[in-house]
């Protein structure tokens, strides 16, 4: 499949996804200052294509700025824009007690007072700034700066994004170099497939284009953060001195088809009570990545990770400490688990503003050393919605989540949701 979209892409280079972003770029309203005359309309697009030109760019990430100030000769565009995101949700059968829909946190009791349950949250809801601009010294650059209300009880403001990109080096707090959020497909969900890799560091990123900018790669530098089991009396962690590094290779065809394979080196240290010694543990992890339109009205969105203590960089694992966990064979020793998982979805255009998508996902944790019989083993998520957009800026959506959650014991358990969500751009 991979080989025929590539063998095609030159011809396959539009798709309604494309289209649908095109009519949000005619939605802008542009006001200029500076100097001369105003470049004609196509001029300005040139620029305004740049708020996605992003390797980076998830589908829930907010759209360009409806007001735009661009300099006359376009050469500097800035704007201040957002969304408001409400989501309401209701599980049955277990309920989940979280906004997100994790398979990992599948109550496996079942408890009376929590049968069924009905939420909101605003969770999502964004303010962004951006500045985008050529400059004869330095090249191109942009500054962005994105805050969630997504703090406490999903109402406090909380710091998303803040980087700083000049020609091909990004310096600030921003997408691991591991993840591909590109790659992620819809989701009225939060939290999307239980295998998605979503890290944000700070960092320090260059990223180069190649031949016409169909090959990537891109390297980085970036401030670990990882989750290590500790046990009292026996083990401790240390705090971390050596960062994390990322890389990745992409081949891109067509307007938005592409294909990435994308490592990252860990290093994680923790001290023994017992022996009062300091050791050293490394980890890794790759994933294959992707976007394909094979047809003008299909989008295919994949991903296969695996590796020895990432698990804190996303997906279930994450709500686990699962970098480092204790070896239950030689007290106040600690290694890294092998975690594996994946996802595929498919998604159909009906027209450019209204589609349907469906994602199936998995998680496994295998401990080699062997786990309590209550650990958490595998997760199963599925998803199937509908997004429908009402003009370019205003959209809503209805979705249904399946999840299972198993322990290490065989003990599993499913849980179900429905869910809606209305967001308008700004």
């Amino acid at each position: 499949m991979l080989a025929a979209g590539i063998g095609s892409g030159v011809a396959q280079t539009r798709n309604l996804t494309d289209v649908h972003q095109d009519s949000v770029l005619k939605s802008q309203h542009m006001i200029y200052f500076g100097k001369g005359e105003e470049q004609p309309r196509d001029s300005s697009l040139v620029m305004l294509r740049k708020f996605y030109e992003d390797q980076f760019r998830h589908f829930q990430d907010p759209l360009a700025p409806y007001f735009l100030f661009m300099s006359k000769d376009n050469t500097l565009a800035m704007g201040m824009g957002g969304c408001v995101r409400m989501r309401g949700y209701f599980d049955w059968g277990g309920a989940i007690p979280s906004p997100g829909f994790a398979p990992y946190l599948i109550p496996m009791q079942n408890n009376p007072l929590r049968e069924k349950y009905f939420g909101t949250t605003p969770a999502g809801t964004a303010l962004f700034f951006r500045v985008i601009g050529t400059n004869k010294k330095l090249g191109d650059y942009q500054l962005y700066i994105e805050a969630n209300f997504n703090g406490y009880q999903s109402r406090d403001f909380h710091l998303k994004k803040a980087y700083g990109v000049i020609n091909d080096w990004t310096i600030g707090y921003t997408n691991s170099t591991f993840s591909d959020p590109s790659a992620l497909p819809p989701a009225v969900d939060a939290s999307g497939p239980n295998a998605k890799m979503s890290a944000t560091n700070v960092l320090v990123r260059w990223l180069h284009e190649f031949k016409n900018k169909r090959w990537s790669l891109a390297a980085s530098v970036e401030t670990p953060s990882n989750q290590i089991e500790q046990v009292e009396n026996e083990t401790a962690k240390v705090e971390q001195y050596i960062p994390d590094f990322s890389m990745f290779g992409q081949f891109r065809w067509g307007e938005s088809n592409h294909l990435r394979l994308a490592a990252i080196y860990r290093s994680f240290s923790y001290r023994d009570l017992l022996t009062q010694q300091n050791h050293y543990k490394p980890g890794w992890g790759v994933q294959l990545s992707g976007v394909w339109h094979p047809f003008y009205s299909v989008t295919l969105y994949g991903a296969a990770n695996t590796g020895y203590g990432y698990g804190s960089l996303g997906g279930d694992w994450l709500m686990g400490n699962y970098d480092l966990v204790v070896d239950p064979n030689k007290k106040g020793t600690l290694y890294a688990p092998f975690c594996v998982g994946g996802y595929f979805a498919v998604q159909y255009n009906f027209t450019h503003n209204i589609f349907a998508s469906a994602t199936f996902g998995g998680t496994r944790y295998n401990p080699f050393k062997g786990a309590e019989p209550t650990e958490y083993k595998e997760g199963l998520y599925m998803a199937a919605n509908v997004f429908w957009y009402l003009t370019p800026r205003i959209s809503c959506a209805a979705e249904f989540n399946l999840g299972r959650r198993q322990n290490a014991d065989g003990e599993s358990r499913w849980a179900r949701r429905i869910g809606a969500m209305a967001q308008f751009s700004f």
